[in-house]
């Protein structure tokens, strides 16, 4: 299993997150960071393990739990899921250059261009 972890730009002023505030973001819940600013989450591709590693961890949702999730909000009209990226790397880099998103990668693959906001859901 992955150690992965939620990042952000280096340029946001988010420095810490509960992993509550996390789920609510990538879960629709939540379309702000709690200092106020607009929250742009990306998500890793469907069926990637560092996908599914973190819904599960931060979320307590399956793969599964989660399609139905999404399905409820958008067949609602309440909202849509984040934008979805092709790997860790475009993750990282979309990121690093956009201070209002926030996104999750393998914590071997951190470097200084993101922050890291939460490592361990607890």
């Amino acid at each position: 299993m992955a150690d992965v972890v939620v990042v952000v730009s280096t340029a946001s002023p988010v420095k810490a997150l509960a992993s509550s505030q996390v789920a609510n973001i990538f879960l629709g819940k939540a379309s702000r960071f709690p200092e106020g600013e607009q929250a742009m989450p990306v998500d890793q591709p469907e069926g990637a393990a560092v996908r599914d590693e973190f819904y599960t961890k931060y979320t307590g949702k399956s793969a599964a739990q989660l399609k139905t999730h999404w399905s409820k909000i958008i067949f609602t009209g309440r909202g849509q899921p984040p934008e979805t990226l092709s790997n860790s790397a475009e993750v990282k880099k979309h990121v690093a250059g956009n201070p209002g998103a926030i996104g999750y990668i393998d914590a071997r693959e951190v470097d200084d261009s993101v922050r890291v906001v939460l490592s361990d859901p607890q």
